[in-house]
């Protein structure tokens, strides 16, 4: 179940932190709206930055929440 869990809330962080990236990159370097995030909120291009560092938090919480912790029989083979 923490394997389950822990994919997805990967996956989400990654779908969030690439929709932040486009989207600052999109204001920032083209002054247009890419992606989908600016039909659900409208930031300005430094708060999507934000939007990327809690896309990378859910990446890194997914994937600390899949890791197990090994027996000392699996250590040994490893």
């Amino acid at each position: 179940m923490r394997t389950t869990i822990g994919y997805t809330v990967e996956s989400i962080g990654y779908v969030v932190g690439a929709q932040g990236l486009v989207s600052f990159a999109s204001q920032t370097f083209f002054g247009t709206e890419w992606g989908w995030m600016h039909r659900v909120v409208d930031l300005t291009a430094t708060a999507y930055l934000g939007i990327v560092v809690v896309g990378l938090a859910l990446v890194v919480g997914g994937v600390k929440t899949r890791q197990t912790r090994q027996t000392p029989e699996r250590q040994k083979v490893a």
